[in-house]
């Protein structure tokens, strides 16, 4: 049932569609039933799919191929990826359990790549017998791809096969998600001694290798590196051409991880910001002589995730406000233990969902684990909390609430998609459970719960 609460105009702006929100799931009781609750905007979402169409398309010649894929490892929930799929989006997926979700949302083969550093034999045999593109990380893996393909003399393999390749151009502010050092654990390196030489070769004695891979973006990478290592590898692909004589390579897969604002509700920066930068810096990427293929993840949902959790109690010590919240390393995992690299805006609203006004006071923001540093905010101002008030922690749709770090064996709370009624109101819908707890004592082997005794039967 939709709650009764009026949009304000057809678009009323990120934080007015907010505070509606919030109201909303408590007038609904969202969170009388469990003390913490996960929102996506379905419409943010869908529009964030058709401003990355919509930039591509301006920029690239009309009729080249474009295939837009989801990082499912930024949102691993199948609701979601089956909405983008909808928009228009396939998947990148990088385990067996990413393909299985990409496959239950419904993606065809034909729309999903497999990238991981650490893929079986067992995961190469699935993509290849069920078509999927597959982007090999190293020489070994291609040594994998030569038996299986070999193993069907004659017939070209199913699945678009490619390699993926380290332009090392360098890192960006974040070491741990810069893809493309010197040194970084991603793809064959390009800079190597010896290296492109011996890339060109492996291309030259393998027809059915046609597709070249990157991925040197991510969050704290500015748009400027991304497009360099874009354009080390269309250069590679220029030159594994000419030298075959033809047009071997015909796809390029470069990636996503195009950086997120988490300042404010501006998008910035934009799929359009990016496309120019790609124009600028490899003006013959779009010029139709490739297909393109893309992997964003967490520019498409962070901005539209939304956590809502219940301050539990308030306290002072050392002079220092706490107020104790049942959000923390669970759903924001990187924030608390990363804080300097992630951090997160901290929204106040009274119980009854009205954003919080007054003073604002240096307070910690404090989640439920059972260590020290599990803080979503230090010393940060905001309005007084009290016991009761709701805190709601935007930009967290990628990465923080859809992957659960299981601390405490605190449970999975429950995600819910939210929209905007046709007349007036917000409309949610269940996207995850939250975990009963029987669920979790099952995953903790509760159904062993003797196999450990001496006297356990063999």
């Amino acid at each position: 049932m939709a709650a009764q609460t009026h949009l304000p105009s057809p678009d009323p702006g990120p934080a007015a569609l907010r505070d509606l929100a919030v109201r909303a799931a408590l007038q609904q009781g969202l969170l009388e039933r469990e003390p913490v609750v996960c929102l996506l905007d379905v419409a943010g979402i869908r529009a964030s799919a058709a401003a990355l169409t919509a930039a591509f398309a301006a920029a690239a010649a009309p009729g080249t191929p474009v295939l837009h894929t989801f990082a499912v490892k930024a949102a691993p929930l199948v609701p979601v990826l089956r909405l983008l799929a909808d928009a228009g989006i396939g998947c990148e997926v990088a385990s067996p359990g990413e393909l299985a979700l990409a496959r239950a949302a419904g993606v065809p083969a034909e729309r999903t790549v497999l990238d991981s550093p650490a893929k079986t034999r067992a995961e190469l045999r699935e993509a290849l017998a069920l078509g999927i593109a597959v982007n090999a990380d190293n020489p070994q893996e291609l040594a994998r791809l030569d038996a299986l393909t070999a193993a069907a003399p004659g017939a070209a393999p199913r699945s678009p096969l490619g390699l993926r390749i380290n332009p090392q151009t360098g890192a960006g502010a974040i070491d741990a998600l810069s893809t493309a050092t010197a040194t970084a654990k991603f793809g064959f390196p390009l800079r190597d001694p010896g290296a492109r030489e011996a890339l060109v070769r492996a291309f030259l004695d393998r027809p059915w290798l046609t597709r070249l891979h990157t991925h040197s973006g991510s969050q704290g990478v500015p748009l400027k590196l991304i497009a360099e290592g874009v354009r080390e590898v269309h250069a590679l692909a220029e030159e594994v051409n000419a030298a075959a004589g033809r047009r071997q390579i015909d796809t390029l897969d470069i990636g996503g991880g195009l950086p997120v604002n988490f300042a404010s509700d501006e998008h910035t920066p934009s799929y359009a910001d990016y496309a120019q930068a790609l124009r600028a810096t490899v003006p013959a990427l779009f010029d139709g002589s490739y297909g393109l293929v893309t992997e964003f993840g967490r520019s498409l949902l962070a901005k539209h995730g939304l956590i809502l959790a219940r301050v539990e109690y308030t306290k002072e010590t050392g002079g220092r406000p706490i107020a104790v919240t049942h959000a923390g390393v669970q759903l924001a995992t990187r924030t608390v233990y990363a804080p300097a690299s992630w951090p997160l805006r901290i929204l106040a609203y009274d119980a009854g969902g009205v954003p919080r006004t007054g003073d604002r006071v240096a307070q910690d923001v404090a989640g439920p684990a059972c260590f020290a540093g599990d803080l979503l905010a230090t010393a940060r101002e905001l309005p007084r909390l009290h016991p009761g008030d709701v805190i709601a922690v935007p930009d967290t749709g990628a990465y923080f609430f859809t992957a659960h770090y299981g601390y405490n064996s605190l449970p999975r709370p429950a995600v819910h998609g939210f929209t905007a009624a046709a007349r007036g109101g917000i409309r949610f819908a269940l996207a995850r459970a939250a975990q009963p707890l029987a669920d979790l004592v099952a995953e903790a082997g509760g159904a062993q719960r003797d196999a450990l005794l001496p006297d356990a039967a063999p």
